[in-house]
């Protein structure tokens, strides 16, 4: 009983320490596809599905804020500056943050995302003197740069609906201008009382406007031009009218003036009218949100792959942050070498692979590699040999290493595709077994053979599984070996959910002692619907469900009886969870992406050591699709679709002997805060003794198994030690290897 209690006490301060020491949280987000922009000189924020940027021209220098940096958005919709030069950002989510370039502290404004209101969209910021005018999906909030106040909520305008969408809004003459999908709606001069329906004045088509979807209005030359989906119109003393025929029944995506000229944003096309002409000046197939100009940067576009600049010779440079391709991460893997690889996606969304080498991400797709033949590339494995084996969506797959490529497809392979269309080959997973052959996991075999191997004399053996009964399957999924060389995998084809197991028992011609089964709820699994599998350090096979993840333990007997005893237990501080993803660490603890959060558990799941939201930490988001982990490091990367977050952790792989013990910090400063000694540089299980520089017995504990283990300045007593200088030995378990080292601790 005392040493389960012990173990459990140790279990317990261990899982404390733990969640105390992830550190270094960073964002990667692709930022090139930007909603909105704001100009002044030679500088420009942009607001874009990834976070925001700020690009001086001058040096060529950007300013990132995502998560990590204090937003508290991913997908920022407005942006704009304010006479105190703070920056205020508009969210998807209806957060409005502050960001002071002065302090680089980020404030937050939850009045709209807290509100009740279903839809929260911020849609523009336009700051006037003191006053911040927020357009929303609901209407328009008036807040006070000073203190943030919202001093004024406007939900109707004249005699159109309640709620309805603001596009934009703006204050000429006074007057504030609301632009929306119904209608124009102007303040009336002179009215104080906003809130009252008829303090405004409501134009449509009725009134000669081209349509009533409004985008913007704006003063040129002392005329208000109105842009709509259906072109152009100008105010007359009574009415208004067609303003530039050329652009009758033309969706006017945006408009700027600047100097004697009226830049027009159409059809992801560029005219400029001044002194009564109209001249093309850039053509483009991208997607483009918005204008803006400075003299010293010329005309500037908002665009689906970056900010865009028109020099002064209408020359095209084109600006984003460095960053991976899309917020796209189906699939990651860390290399050897600490590089972390990164699938993108399907049916048509995929980009190719990226790489980030922990300073700079790199792309590689079908234009730098043809032999790809489809940037739909969706799954990717790092083998020990450094080989990266790439799944593509309907074109086999391919084996990466250094700079050569070599394409595994329906034509130079027995692999079958579906069974509609044989060439169209999708592999969904890959593993080594104990003898260094690869095993391939087809998603949908026309021949019904699922499982493929290619061993290291590169021979080919294809092998339908008894267990999938003869039947066509499709979804066939995360493919894992485990100790004892059993394939695992599952399947989503509702004809057959579940998780399959294959021991092929190291006879790859005699199909007499293959071994296969396939577990579903009714076996004891929390449901037939599993999302993700993998095996841990000893080998215990890990499966994620809809409902929570279970454990399977003894599985030595799928080749030791005819009918396999499974040990299933479940993960009780997981159950009901969404299981999208799993992933073991060096201290075999296991990091569990869901669809609300990450979590981590301990290393035979009994406890949970830590959650992270996106609440409490700078997860992009809580749908977690996907998670890597670098040994080496200890970093541990999870993917989204808002982007990649990463961090790190003590979990380091162990050295194989020992070599220097490094502590910090040294001196070692006590206080009443939960401070730590950092002991880095030990072996697996290494028992660590803490000494007085007389020999006496200070504490002794087992270091949680990595690399790095921690003191926390007490004695076996629970009690502060006193200042002075201590001994730290560390040994194995056997006592064959020692090392020490001094710590001066410091008392407060």
């Amino acid at each position: 009983m005392k040493k389960i209690f012990l173990c459990l006490l140790l279990t317990l301060v261990y899982s404390f320490t733990f969640s105390q020491q992830t550190s270094d949280w960073k964002n990667y987000t692709d930022m090139k596809s930007v909603n909105c922009i704001f100009v002044e000189g030679g500088t420009t924020w942009a607001a874009t599905n990834g976070g925001a940027f700020y690009f001086n021209l001058q040096d060529s220098s950007y300013l990132l804020l995502r998560r990590v940096e204090g937003l508290s958005s991913t997908i920022i919709t407005a942006v704009a500056t304010d006479k105190n030069n703070k920056v205020w950002f508009g969210s998807s989510s209806g957060i409005i943050n502050v960001y002071d370039p002065l302090t680089k502290e980020v404030q937050s404004i939850l009045d709209i995302y807290n509100s009740d209101k279903s839809s929260k969209t911020i849609n523009d910021l336009f700051i006037t003197g003191d006053t911040v005018i927020v357009s929303t999906d609901f209407g328009i909030s008036l807040i006070d740069i000073n203190n943030f106040f919202f001093y004024d909520t406007y939900f109707r305008f004249g005699n159109l609906a309640s709620n309805i969408k603001v596009n934009s809004a703006n204050k000429l003459n006074n007057q504030i201008y609301a632009n929306t999908d119904f209608g124009l709606a102007v303040q009336k001069a002179g009215v104080i009382n906003l809130s009252a329906p008829e303090s405004w004045d409501v134009y449509t088509t009725a009134n000669e406007l081209p349509s009533n979807k409004i985008k913007k209005v704006l003063l040129y030359k002392d005329s208000l031009i109105v842009s709509t989906d259906k072109g152009l119109a100008v105010k007359t003393s009574v009415s208004w009218k067609e303003f530039l025929p050329e652009f009758t029944n033309v969706d006017i995506t945006d408009i700027i003036a600047f100097n004697d000229s009226l830049a027009i944003l159409s059809e992801n096309k560029i005219n400029v009218y001044a002194t009564g002409k109209i001249d093309l000046i850039f053509s483009s197939s991208d997607n483009h949100t918005g204008l803006a100009h400075s003299n010293d940067q010329g005309l500037v576009i908002a665009s689906s792959i970056g900010i865009k600049r028109l020099n002064f010779q209408n020359n095209v440079e084109i600006y984003y942050p460095n960053g991976p391709e899309r917020n796209q991460f189906p699939d990651m893997t860390v290399d050897p070498n600490g590089i972390l690889w990164c699938a993108s996606g399907k049916d048509g969304a995929g980009v190719g692979i990226y790489r980030f080498d922990g300073e700079k991400w790199s792309v590689t797709n079908k234009v730098n590699y043809p032999q790809f033949n489809t940037n739909d590339l969706y799954r990717i494995y790092s083998a020990p040999d450094k080989s990266i084996y790439i799944g593509s969506w309907g074109y086999g797959f391919s084996k990466f290493i250094d700079t050569t490529l070599q394409v595994f497809d329906f034509y130079n392979t027995e692999m079958k595709g579906i069974s509609t269309d044989q060439d169209f080959l999708v592999i969904t997973g890959f593993d080594y077994d104990s003898q260094n052959n690869l095993w391939v996991l087809n998603y949908a075999s026309a021949d019904k053979k699922s499982l493929n191997l290619l061993t290291q004399e590169n021979v080919w053996y294809y092998y339908s599984v008894p267990s999938e009964n003869n039947l066509y399957i499709e979804q066939h999924f995360g493919l894992v070996i485990d100790n004892y060389d059993t394939k695992w995998y599952y399947s989503l084809d509702p004809t057959r959910t579940g998780l399959f197991y294959f021991n092929e028992n190291k006879t790859f011609d005699n199909l007499a002692d293959d071994k296969s089964g396939y577990l579903t709820e009714a076996s004891g699994l929390n449901s037939s619907t599993v999302l993700s599998v993998v095996v841990d350090k000893r080998g215990d096979v890990w499966a994620g469900t809809n409902l929570g993840i279970n454990i399977l333990t003894n599985n030595s007997t799928i080749l030791s009886q005819s009918s396999p005893s499974f040990n299933i237990s479940s993960v009780f501080s997981l159950r009901q969870q969404t299981i999208n993803a799993i992933a073991v660490d060096a201290l075999n603890q296991k990091w569990v992406g869901t669809n609300e959060g990450l979590y981590l558990v301990n290393s035979d799941g009994s406890f949970l050591i830590a959650s992270y939201t996106t609440k409490n930490s700078p997860l992009l988001s809580d749908i977690v699709r996907s998670i890597a982990i670098d040994e080496v490091s200890g970093t541990v990367y999870v993917g989204s679709d808002a982007g990649l977050t990463s961090f790190l952790t003590p979990s380091i792989k162990p050295l194989d002997t020992f070599s220097e013990l490094f502590f910090f910090p040294n001196p070692f400063v006590l206080g009443s805060g939960n401070n730590l000694l950092t002991i880095e540089g030990l072996i697996k299980d290494t028992e660590i003794k803490i000494l007085t520089v007389d020999g006496k017995l200070v504490n002794t504990f087992l270091s949680p198994g990595g690399r790095v283990a921690y003191w926390d300045g007490k004695d076996q007593g629970g009690i502060l030690v006193s200042s002075g200088v201590y001994l730290i030995v560390a040994y194995d378990q056997e006592g064959n290897s020692v090392l020490t080292g001094k710590v001066a601790v410091l008392r407060q």
